[in-house]
């Protein structure tokens, strides 16, 4: 699609520069899940496992007993989905409660909760109702108060952080409607005039925007004498004059998400407000979402905990043939399943939050992982309960009610879960995301050998530079403690865990061979490759969560909570998991990524089109892709600020 005039024209080459200057350059901490797609497993990273400080729990605890006291008695989920709309008197609660600010340091307001303790409280209220935790985390992971706290100046701080702590809903604006994962081509601008910027654009899919009172506004500022300008963050006022929420979005779950899209026309922004320097956009976003990414998983956990509940109440008292289904094994399999993977999704969750708590490790991509395993794998088990609940699965819960059934909304879980595997980064995002991360070691020492634009003495550097880091690595891919047999014992009890981590440490060194042997391979058509690293980075995740469930399999033993009842999940997962590796590890060498591609060039040609003929296309008329143009609004302004 060309662009329109006021868009950016820009080439793959140039897209793919923006994206590269704005991650986080060179590893100043350990990372295990780095390490793990360089073939060397780090246990030590994970192992034991770390526990949150004394006062840490004791205050999350404290609050998420007034958290539960509030989702039992003053949430009516089924109203929320019946009016699409969270009721007023209930983000007004969860105000007074202090949950928009649980993130926020006490100094300021907040409740200064640790990540670990801010997502059992997303999971807790995210199983009342999705809505409400997407409401919470959109304004706490990457709203106002995670870019400030980590970027801004200590009087934006000030200014804002009480703000959002106790009154204020925050949101972050960066889509656009035609503007996605690609954010080289960013239209919206903010131009410079004295001691503000003036802010004119369209932004799509605003997460609280209907009802936020400050916004984190990612625009291009024009380079300039007094800066180098490129993608700069601000915070808004929302009820700045020029500032319009032209519409209120409607989705297929969530219905309670207030999601919009927002104009602004000639929005004056005082230069105060800029939240780093100029052209530290998208880098602000990137960091921010480091930590941000957690609360996804954290409620993907907690629907897989409902999930499970559900299953197991209902295949205990349905009968067929005799007994209840739970006995049938094509039932039972699919429980398994559930519990098996609801124990590993938690492991992941609890890890890489105390690792983000420590602040000892580098856990970028460890969160990812953890959003992107989590997203996938809840929609796989909202999906296995709809099949365990059978005709009442695909029945809403009020119709239920209705016929005098308990209303258990399985459908609802499975429509709301399904946005994760497209928020804060599509799974297919995400995969390209790690999977550069994953090869950085790679392209640090090797990068210019297959970079069109370097220079043959920079090839040659480049090339000794390589040989030196291939011939110390590559030998240590040959063997490791996973061919000894009485390696990680120290996880060998009434049910042997040991297995699983030897099974975790070979595959670590088998997918570190692979991903060298296809750079070898494909070198500078290495980036086009996205089904094999797609698959790569899939192995990495199972690899990920099986450390994960292992480490808290042994921490609940050696606490006494639950030890034994832990180390039979963890091992049911982790059998579940290598069944899916060697079918990944299959699938990197023989698959249908190259047919695929023939067929796809003949869809887009028109060379199939006889094939959807025979159908009716119900779809309405207009354009694919909505208007942006800057300009004044022509629409009534649904903007509702919750007081």
């Amino acid at each position: 699609m060309s662009a329109t005039p006021h868009q950016p024209t820009v080439t793959e080459r140039e897209a793919r520069q923006v994206a590269e200057a704005a991650r986080e350059q060179g590893w100043q901490k350990p990372s295990f899940a780095k390490e793990l797609f360089l073939g060397r497993f780090r246990l030590d990273l994970i192992h034991p496992h770390p526990l949150p400080a004394a006062e840490d729990t004791l205050r999350g605890e404290e609050f998420l007993a007034k958290l539960r006291d509030f989702c039992e008695t003053k949430i009516d989920s089924a109203r929320i989905e019946r009016e699409a709309r969270i009721p007023d008197e209930t983000i007004t609660g969860l105000k007074e409660l202090g949950a928009l600010g649980m993130k926020i340091d006490t100094k300021y307001g907040g409740l200064g909760l640790t990540q670990v303790y801010y997502n059992k409280a997303l999971a807790l209220v995210g199983s009342v109702n999705p809505a409400l935790g997407a409401l919470l985390s959109a304004h706490q992971s990457i709203g106002v108060p995670q870019p400030l706290k980590l970027f801004g100046t200590q009087e934006q701080r000030d200014t804002f952080l009480p703000r959002c702590a106790r009154t204020d809903i925050s949101a972050f604006l960066l889509t656009e409607p035609d503007v996605g994962s690609d954010p080289a081509r960013l239209a919206t601008t903010a131009v410079r005039d004295g001691d503000d910027y003036v802010l004119d654009g369209v932004k799509l899919w605003t997460t609280n925007g209907v009802v936020a009172d400050l916004l984190v506004v990612m625009a291009r500022v024009p380079k300039s004498e007094e800066g180098k300008g490129g993608i700069t963050a601000f915070v808004v006022e929302a009820a700045s004059e020029g500032v319009t929420v032209e519409n209120r979005n409607a989705f297929m779950g969530l219905r309670g998400l207030e999601n919009g899209v927002t104009r602004f026309h000639r929005v004056r922004v005082p230069a105060a407000n800029r939240i780093g320097p100029e052209g530290a956009g998208l880098k602000i976003a990137l960091t921010t979402l480091n930590t941000g990414r957690l609360s996804l998983p954290a409620m993907c956990a907690g629907a897989g905990k409902w999930c499970l509940k559900i299953a197991r109440e209902w295949t205990s008292v349905r009968e067929q043939w005799g007994k209840p289904v739970a006995l049938h094994e094509a039932v039972g399999s699919k429980i398994s399943f559930i519990a098996a993977t609801t124990f590993a999704l938690e492991a992941v969750l609890d890890l890489s939050s105390q690792m983000a708590d420590e602040n000892r490790n580098d856990i970028r991509i460890e969160a990812a992982l953890a959003k992107l395993y989590g997203s996938e794998m809840a929609c796989l088990m909202a999906d296995e309960l709809v099949q365990i609940r059978g005709g009442r699965g695909f029945e809403t819960a009020a119709s239920l009610a209705a016929r005098g059934e308990r209303a258990v909304p399985a459908e609802q879980v499975l429509r709301d879960l399904r946005i994760n595997r497209i928020f804060e980064g599509s799974t297919e995002i995400m995969h390209l995301l790690i999977a550069r991360e994953a090869v950085d070691a790679h392209l640090s020492v090797a990068g210019d050998l297959i970079d069109p634009d370097k220079s043959l003495s920079e090839k040659a550097k480049a090339g000794a530079n390589a040989g030196v880091f291939y011939a110390k690595w590559l030998p240590k891919l040959v063997a490791g403690a996973g061919q000894l047999p009485r390696s990680y014992n120290e996880f060998h009890h009434d049910v042997d865990l040991s297995t699983h981590l030897r099974y975790v440490e070979r595959n670590a060194r088998k997918l570190a061979r692979s991903t060298f042997y296809a750079m070898s391979r494909w070198q500078g058509r290495m980036e086009t490759k996205q089904g094999f690293l797609g698959r790569i980075v899939d192995i990495g995740a199972e690899l990920f969560a099986m450390s994960a469930a292992c480490v808290r399999a042994e921490l609940l033993r050696t606490q006494g909570d639950h030890g034994r009842e832990a180390y039979q999940l963890a091992d049911a997962f982790c059998r579940q998991s290598r069944i899916r590796v060697e079918e990944l590890f299959g699938r990197l060498w023989t698959n249908t990524d190259d047919v695929d591609r023939k067929v796809v060039k003949g869809v887009l040609s028109g060379t199939y089109t006889w094939l959807e003929e025979g159908v009716l296309d119900p779809s309405g008329d207009g354009p694919w892709i909505a208007d942006a143009t800057p300009g004044a609004s022509t629409r009534e302004n649904v903007h509702r600020p919750i007081r």
